[in-house]
């Protein structure tokens, strides 16, 4: 009903990109793009390997 209200989704990124087209600075700004996203998954990768520890060393 009030949809309006809602944040709007952030556009989901696409990888691989096509980088034929695009120029030195944009490509520099992809490689930043791809380094953020390699620090947020390995965060995330870190948060779910303690979880898996934590629950495999409380089934023991």
């Amino acid at each position: 009903m009030f949809d309006d209200d809602r944040p709007k989704a952030k556009p989901e990124m696409v990888f691989p990109r096509n980088i034929v087209d695009l120029s030195v600075s944009e490509l520099n700004d992809y490689v930043i793009e791809l380094k953020e996203e390699i620090i947020r998954v390995s965060c995330d990768i870190k948060k779910k390997k303690a979880s898996q520890d934590a629950a495999a060393s409380f089934f023991k």
